[in-house]
């Protein structure tokens, strides 16, 4: 049997490092949400600590099948009360440091989801 690589037209992360992820040869360097299915938006969360739920709830609108959430380098967790927006629209969270959310968005973009990556791009110390 011959198997054939799946092609797909979603948008997808061409390379990441800090503070900065790769959109083919477009290099982002401000807080940003990538969908899978196009949409790109400028992500005005600041820093980890200037979270709050207004930017969980901007998430909620794309109604995306899951949201990954990329917590700088590395992994912290929005307090669960944030989440509310999301989960009335049975929308699944995943956090997860930004690489590894990079990583994550693109598997499962190419497997045909409908699915927004949130990156909080720090800036190198």
């Amino acid at each position: 049997m011959k198997l054939q690589p799946d092609r797909s037209d979603a948008q997808t992360i061409s390379g990441y490092g800090p503070g900065w992820v790769g959109l083919g040869s477009e290099k982002i360097t401000h807080n940003v949400i990538i969908c899978s299915r196009g949409d790109r938006i400028a992500w005005a969360a600041g820093s980890f600590d200037e979270l709050d739920a207004a930017h969980f709830e901007q998430l909620a609108h794309l109604e995306a099948e899951v949201v990954i959430f990329g917590s700088g380098s590395r992994i912290r967790f929005p307090r669960a009360a944030w989440l509310q927006p999301l989960m009335a629209r049975r929308i699944g969270l995943e956090t997860m440091d930004t690489a590894a959310a990079c990583r994550t968005y693109n598997i499962l973009a190419q497997e045909g989801r409908d699915v927004a990556v949130a990156l909080l791009l720090e800036d190198p110390a």
